[in-house]
Order: structure tokens, then sequence, then C-alpha cells
């Protein structure tokens, strides 16, 4: 009988980036609730993570996967800091217009008594 030696160089699976998932879910939320315009957080959050976790990637080469969550929730991040900051210019536009408004509105009562 033959004995079999084990290969001691076994391919290992790779692991999953560090912050793929965490980047992936932060700029998702950060698009699903972009407009309350306070979400900003989320998607700087997501994008910092995706930046970690793409940097740790160029580090070990080959030893991780999933760069296509990475990219994912960097797209997401940065379009929930793009219209989060839309909505949060919005709401500041709108409080702007109603304190002009209700001012001009006291002003033209104090001119009719």
């Amino acid at each position: 009988m033959e004995e079999y030696q084990q290969n001691t160089h076994e391919i290992q699976p790779k692991e999953t980036a560090p912050y793929a998932i965490t980047s992936l879910v932060l700029g998702i939320a950060s698009l699903a609730v972009s407009s309350l315009g306070i979400t900003l957080v989320l998607g700087i959050l997501g994008l910092i993570f995706s930046n970690k976790g793409m940097a740790e990637m160029q580090q070990h080469p080959g030893r991780y996967t999933g760069d296509g969550m990475l990219r994912a929730g960097k797209v997401t991040s940065i379009l929930g800091i793009v219209l989060s900051s839309i909505a949060l210019a919005l709401i500041i536009l709108l409080i702007i217009g109603l304190v002009f408004f209700s001012a001009s509105t006291v002003g033209l009562m104090e001119m009719i008594d």
C-alpha cells in the first residue's frame, strides 16, 4: 500500500474584505433615508469604511473577496451623501424662507395698523 502525502499547500478560502458588508449596509441605509438630511453621517461612515476596506485589499492582494461590495458601498455612500446634502440644503432654504416670510408678514401687519 502506498501512502499518500497530504498537500501542505492547500488553497485557503478567501475571506470577505474587511468593512465590505459594513460599507454596503451604511451606503444603502444612507440612500434609503437620504431625504431626512440627517443621514449624511451614514454616507460619510460608509465612505470611510469602504476606503479602509479597499486599502486593506490593496495591502493583501489575493487574500480577500468582496471588492464588488466595497465598490457598491462606496457608490451608494457617495449617492447618499449627495442626496442628503441636497435634502439638508432644501430644509435650510425652507427655514430661511419661512423666517423671511414671517418677518415680512409682521412688517406688513404693522404697516396696516
